[in-house]
């Protein structure tokens, strides 16, 4: 759920979580239930104190860095209240950790309700799994042995009915959160969960099977010390993943230095590319490629000088030339980054066309890798709804029909009607990406310009805005070497 702002359909999600929730949980609340406190409050107990280190400063300065814990580290332990306790006692052991984990982002009470119901409603399930593989009975107590290797049936069922409930859960409120369609909101987070939620699985069974055994509770807490590293090469992974955002930042601060007049438009050409993206059915990790391809497109304006970049007036074919070699450039830079992968290829080729007219070396239908192909679409789109001292912005419909036109010459259709998809589910935030307080209002023509493509400047003759080209005239290109 990474929205801020909650829509009225997901609260009304979150409430049926929360009623459902309840209703499982009440069994165990009830007068005369054999409801075993000891261990439920013993679980609960271990649980919150596992997760309250993630909101802990200290431990923050430990691991070197903030959000050291991630999400299900301790899963383990509510696999283990699922195979020890009643699925509605277990389903309480869940909701103090819960409820006071950490939050990313507001509001904070309505996310600590949604994850403490969403909890609640796996372990449920989870326990509901085990009992069918007579837990208990294969688990042992004190002298008794555990069933192996029966055992690892109901420690594995539990495992996947936590895994497939939060699964179900999780896609329900990124469709009703983020108005993602089903088949969008559900896509990938089965996979994605099934190999970690059989490693909790094989964690939570060892749990419960100390818990059981002659040591008791005492023996079942030797777990912990593996969950904790695990938690370590997580604060590593995040460390890694702030220093991949950091260096992003740099690249884009230092274009839009550069190059003002483009100022914010390499972090929308992201966003669209995203949109894209999502449409076309990528899958949820080559997101955020796909976003570093169209947030970088440009990165290589780094190598062209600046009073070309910042000329008014018209370019010369020498200029235009120059102009044209930021692809290349860019590719270059950005070359030895090992985490950009693909993005590297859309950096290189968003500005190839499908009829073979583009540059910089005229690839043509297909040949032009798939990542440029969506960068190009949200680059052009870009450029016409945005008003910059060189051209006022046009409206979405206006942009989305340019697109269109082209589609098929200049641009993949395929992304082009994605974007017009997208968009319409979305919508679009159009903004100003040039200082225009100190820039004078642009006259009106005294002739019909010609025909604008998807990338134009009113003016009938090319700027130094490196998008200032008409989709009508193929533009000039640099052959194989």
């Amino acid at each position: 759920m990474g929205v801020k702002v909650i829509p009225r359909t997901a609260r009304a999600y979150i409430g049926c979580a929360l009623l459902a929730a309840a209703a499982v949980t009440l069994p165990a609340l009830r007068p005369g239930a054999a409801t075993p406190w000891r261990s439920v409050l013993l679980l609960a107990a271990l649980y919150a104190l596992c997760e309250l280190p993630a909101r802990c400063r200290f431990v923050g300065r430990v691991f070197g860095g903030p959000a050291p814990l991630g999400a299900g580290s301790f899963f383990p332990v509510l696999i283990a209240a699922a195979l020890l306790l009643p699925p509605a006692a277990a389903a309480l052991t869940a909701v103090p950790g819960a409820v006071l984990g950490r939050v990313e982002q507001p509001p904070a009470g309505v996310r600590r309700a949604w994850r403490a119901a969403q909890l609640a409603l796996a372990v449920w399930a989870a326990a509901h799994a085990a009992q069918l593989f007579r837990c208990h009975a294969v688990l042992g107590l004190g002298p008794d042995a555990p069933d192996f290797p029966y055992a690892l049936l109901p420690a594995g069922a539990a495992a996947l009915a936590l895994c497939l409930t939060l699964t179900a859960l999780d896609g329900g409120i990124r469709a009703t959160a983020e108005q993602l369609p089903p088949r969008t909101a559900w896509r990938g987070l089965l996979g994605r969960a099934l190999a970690p939620h059989a490693v909790h699985g094989l964690a939570g069974l060892m749990m419960a099977v100390l818990w059981r055994s002659p040591y008791g509770p005492v023996a079942a807490l030797f777990v912990l010390l593996p969950m904790y590293i695990s938690c370590w090469v997580f604060a590593q992974y995040h460390r890694e993943r702030a220093a991949h955002q950091a260096t992003i930042r740099a690249l884009v601060q230092a274009v839009d230095i550069k190059d003002r007049y483009t100022r914010g438009h390499s972090e929308r050409v992201g966003h669209a590319s995203v949109l894209i993206a999502r449409e076309l059915g990528i899958a949820e990790p080559r997101l955020e490629v796909v976003r570093f391809a169209g947030i970088l497109h440009d990165v290589g304006k780094l190598g062209v000088p600046t009073r070309v970049l910042r000329k008014d007036g018209p370019l010369t074919p020498e200029e235009r030339r120059i102009i044209e070699l930021h692809p290349e450039y860019g590719h270059e830079m950005v070359r030895g980054i090992g985490f950009l992968g693909e993005a590297r290829t859309a950096i290189l080729h968003h500005h190839e066309r499908m009829d073979g007219s583009g540059y910089p070396y005229g690839l043509k239908g297909h040949r032009i890798p798939e990542y440029a192909r969506v960068v190009a679409v949200a680059d052009a789109f870009d450029a016409m709804t945005s008003t910059r001292s060189y051209s006022r912005a046009r409206p979405v419909a206006t942009a989305l029909a340019e697109l269109q036109r082209c589609a098929g010459s200049h641009f993949d259709p395929r992304m082009v009607d994605a974007l017009a998809r997208a968009l319409d589910r979305h919508g679009w935030q159009t903004e100003v990406t040039a200082d225009e307080t100190n820039t004078p209002p642009l006259p009106a023509p005294r002739t019909p310009p010609p025909a604008p493509g998807p990338e134009a400047a009113p003016a009938p003759e090319p700027t130094a805005a490196p998008e200032a080209t008409t989709a009508t005239e193929p533009t000039p290109r640099r052959e194989h070497a």
